[in-house]
């Protein structure tokens, strides 16, 4: 039977579990529906998701429609979990945007719309909550055509909104005909003769919907059930199957990481082509972390009515779980050449390993509270940031200080909380801070050469750094002949860039550039008769590994870095009226107005403001607005810091601005 890997998608509290629960109760798989305020649901598994109402990791469960065998895998709404949405989206062939018919569009909902319409995702919309008070159907449609500026297909009406008898009444009607026939010549040459069969229009809407051309509405209630058997209907006819050849070679990603009893890993992977068997030797790997290796498989799981199953072997298509993979992270291809990027591997959507949402741009220093052993607490984060990679762990030895990078508050109470009950560790937090980084703003060019001082290493190292466009990440390129050195010192040389970069002139990130060795050397293997190897004589990995950092600093001092603290794009809804308080505040917080419409008696700004003022500007809004203001933020852009003291971040490595500092630090050859 035919697979479709299917997302679930919304706003926070939208009704995204609830569905996935009808949905599971509606094919049979489970006899009795889970609630959220009980901690009941089939998906949600953490305790801490059953405490507090909301889903934190994704989960998938999979049952069988009459003619696809669907995965299922729901998602969280809260913003703070970004990141688990993103890992989604690359295994998906298809979603269901559920969207309130009470608070209509919400700002995450706005969020994931821009993003399943950058991928091309195909996406039906369900609009939940018929039955509950204040429930609106065409008012939901008109705004979210205004606010998401999708093109929608109403697959019917709701009756009896705000009621517990509210139904789906199915049916296209003429805006669904108008729809449709803007993106299909011979539709509308149909349409304008006045003959357009319904075989003809179904054919039409099944072929714009799997383009993420048009987005097929319901309306339902997770609830009552209504409207659930029409939009299973959809799934069915709308969205497209799994692709795959499971006769190809292997190549898949990994999207998620857990630890099983035993705290062995346990990878969550999607097939995008060949067959995967319990004792193959498989390669994985991430070409842009520069990370592979190989592992063997000692265990495999596919999904199936609601749980998942043991099995000697899966194919293309399939979601599975795999045990045996060791070093296996999140993004990790599995398949081709170790190293490689799960884009390359999986060959396919593209959007498999790359980042569709922006990274943490906030920091808070973890304090362990009393009798919380330090070691033990940066080992269970370094675990969490293995479920979780963009969650950033940073340890200071010198001052004994590990630091987390995070979305948001309700993050930060969660992994308070998971520290506290499944490793027994009692933590706080320091205030939350902006997260900045560091862009080089000119070429900078450094060398040392081995055997000649002040290089006490027996190694020559040239590096270039250019600035590179934004958003172009890190890249290292070779000007010197690969065969020069052995392959084990390059790949020494580069691992330490990327490390090296973690910390620029003023302790952030350093991004955007491309890294260029332009010079290399090494000391022969010498050894002495009847003695073996001399290592005083004889370059080692510890050469490259310790003279790197020196020579990158130096080029990037020579280049220059320029700070850029992350800015928001934000939109804000308030009484006409309140304008004139609004502005200047919107000044001082360094907030830039770029439109300003009206709407009634509201008015809309849209612009800019830097992440660090987001909070004060939440704060200071309903005082300015008689509590009617209603604020969405979102990651748009990294901008050079004008104002104020440029803000620096403290080192947490052997500092190789400062070479007398460092060297003191770094092991260092017997008798240099």
């Amino acid at each position: 039977m035919p697979l479709l890997n299917l997302g679930i998608l919304a706003h926070v509290d939208a009704g995204k579990t609830s569905l996935t629960e009808r949905l599971l109760h509606t094919a049979g798989v489970i006899d009795e529906i889970g609630s959220v305020d009980a901690g009941s649901t089939t998906t949600d598994t953490l305790a801490l998701e059953r405490q507090r109402g909301i889903t934190i990791k994704s989960a998938v469960v999979s049952f069988p429609l009459d003619g696809v065998t669907v995965n299922l895998i729901d998602t969280p709404g809260h913003p703070d979990f970004i990141a688990e949405v993103e890992r989604v989206l690359g295994v998906l062939d298809g979603a269901v945007l559920v969207v309130s018919a009470v608070e209509g569009v919400q700002a995450q909902t706005r969020v994931l719309m821009r993003t399943l319409r950058r991928l091309r995702l195909p996406t039906l919309v369900f609009v939940n909550k018929i039955d509950r008070r204040g429930a609106r159907d065409t008012a939901v449609l008109r705004q979210m055509a205004q606010r998401l500026a999708v093109p929608l297909v109403p697959m019917g009406t709701a009756a009896g909104l705000g009621t517990r008898a509210a139904r789906f009444r199915p049916g296209l009607g003429p805006e669904a005909l108008e729809a449709l026939a803007d993106r299909d010549d011979g539709l509308l040459a149909a349409y304008l003769d006045g003959t357009v069969p319904e075989g003809r229009l179904c054919r039409a809407l099944a072929a714009q919907t799997r383009g993420a051309s048009v987005h097929p509405v319901y309306f339902g209630s997770a609830i009552t059930g209504a409207g659930v058997p029409e939009l299973i209907g959809g799934i069915e006819r709308l969205l497209p199957p799994a692709a795959g050849d499971p006769d190809g070679p292997l190549s898949g990603t990994v999207f998620k990481v857990e630890r099983g009893p035993a705290g062995e890993k346990v990878a969550y992977a999607r097939l995008f082509s060949g067959t995967l068997r319990v004792r193959d030797r498989i390669p994985f790997g991430d070409g842009r972390r520069g990370t592979g290796g190989e592992g063997r498989v000692t265990a495999l799981s596919v999904f199936d009515r609601g749980t998942d199953t043991r099995t000697d072997s899966a194919g293309a298509g399939r979601i599975v779980k795999v045990w045996g993979l060791g070093g296996i992270r999140i993004g990790d291809a599995l398949g081709g050449s170790p190293g490689a990027s799960a884009a390359e591997c999986a060959g396919a959507p593209g959007r498999a390993s790359s980042h569709h949402f922006a990274p943490p741009t906030l920091e808070t220093v973890v304090v362990p509270g009393p009798g919380t052993d330090r070691r033990s607490l940066h080992l269970a984060l370094t675990q969490l940031a293995e479920q979780d990679p963009l969650i950033g762990v940073r340890h200071d030895e010198l001052r004994g200080e590990t630091s987390v990078s995070l979305y948001g508050e309700v993050q930060k109470e969660v992994v308070q909380a998971t520290l506290a009950d499944e490793y027994g560790l009692d933590v706080t937090f320091r205030e939350t801070t902006t997260l900045c980084i560091e862009r080089p703003v000119g070429t900078g060019h450094a060398v040392e050469f081995n055997k000649k001082d002040p290089n006490p290493f027996l190694a020559t190292v040239g590096l270039r750094v250019d600035p590179a466009p934004p958003g172009a990440g890190v890249a290292f390129r070779l000007e010197v002949e690969l065969g020069s050195m052995p392959y084990a010192f390059f790949k020494a040389v580069e691992d330490t860039v990327r490390e090296t970069l973690g910390q620029g002139l003023h302790g952030w990130q350093v991004t955007d550039c491309t890294v260029t060795m332009t010079h290399s050397g090494y000391s022969p293997r010498q050894s002495h008769a009847h003695q073996g190897f001399d290592k005083s004589m004889s370059s080692t990995g510890q050469d490259f590994r310790g003279l790197t950092p020196l020579v990158l600093m130096e080029a990037l001092r020579r280049a220059g870095t320029l700070v850029h603290e992350p800015v928001h794009r934000f939109r804000l809804e308030a009484p006409a009226d309140t304008l004139g308080a609004l502005l200047p505040v919107l000044a001082r917080l360094g907030a830039v107005p770029e439109s300003t419409g009206t709407r009634d008696v509201v008015c809309v700004l849209e612009g800019m403001v830097p992440a660090a003022r987001v909070h004060a500007l939440e704060r200071r809004l309903p005082g300015l607005t008689r509590g009617e203001g209603e604020l969405e933020t979102a990651f748009d852009h990294y901008a050079p810091v004008t104002r104020g003291t440029v803000p620096h971040r403290p080192r947490t490595d052997h500092n190789p601005l400062n070479r007398k500092e460092y060297l003191l630090n770094v092991t260092r050859r017997v008798g240099e």
